[in-house]
């Protein structure tokens, strides 16, 4: 059987966390579009018609439309935008066993490597 290796990529990713729950104004850009456009693919939303979780004061949850379906999002779930823009959360766990901080230096290195862009 043939074994294949990811490639490397650079994504974007934001952390949602309690103390950010529902101020925008560190967002990135992408993740506030995702905002404004509401619910939909590639959209994030407030559902108010979820059911109250133990542990929390009110049903008002943050979800977000993916390729794969409507994911809802908890505090600590990280907000991915992926290569062709799309956006999905994942779980703090996962984020940390797949992904590592870059350099803006290495990520403009590896985007050349990976033939995306004009190196000077």
């Amino acid at each position: 059987m043939a074994k294949f290796r990811k490639k490397p990529v650079v994504i974007e990713a934001f952390q949602m966390t309690f103390e950010r729950r529902w101020d925008n104004s560190e967002w990135p850009e992408w993740l506030n579009k995702a905002w404004q456009q509401g619910a939909g693919e590639n959209g994030m939303w407030i559902d108010s018609d979820a059911p109250v979780a133990e542990g929390r004061e009110s049903a008002d949850e943050l979800v977000l439309g993916t390729l794969e379906g409507v994911h809802r999002i908890t505090w600590g779930d990280w907000i991915i935008q992926g290569v062709k823009g799309e956006l999905y959360p994942c779980k703090p766990d996962i984020f940390d066993a797949t992904y590592d901080p870059v350099e803006a230096e290495n990520v403009e290195r590896s985007c050349c490597e990976a033939g995306d862009c004009k190196c000077k």
